[in-house]
């Protein structure tokens, strides 16, 4: 039935934002006409949380956030806030060219995407 998810990103430079996506985190696209990129991304899964109001957000995910904040931040990434624990995992959040910012964690719950 349903066989895949969509996010959009909405961004005050979205070419730069293409070209960070591309480049920097060397996600695989295709190109739907106009240099209008879509991109391949890594597994995913989806939580849902209660709140006293509905939102949204978006985390990348990874094995080791210390190599890989590392890895970033050599090509020029941006941090806004340091890794920190949480009950789930470690996190942090990237500037993105944009202005918009992306979570990045290490969970240390199990996880859903190899299901």
């Amino acid at each position: 039935m349903i066989n895949g998810a969509h996010v959009i990103l909405y961004s005050r430079d979205a070419e730069a934002d293409r070209a960070f996506l591309r480049d920097v985190l060397g996600y695989a696209y295709v190109d739907a006409g106009a240099d209008w990129l879509i991109f391949k991304l890594p597994p995913a899964e989806a939580a849902v949380h209660p709140a006293d109001s509905p939102s949204h957000e978006l985390y990348l995910m990874c094995d080791d956030i210390t190599a890989t904040v590392e890895e970033l931040e050599a090509k020029g990434v941006q941090f806004t806030e340091p890794v920190t624990g949480v009950g789930w995992g470690m996190k942090t959040t990237l500037r993105l060219p944009g202005g918009g910012e992306l979570g990045l964690y290490q969970p240390r719950h199990a996880t859903a995407y190899d299901l």
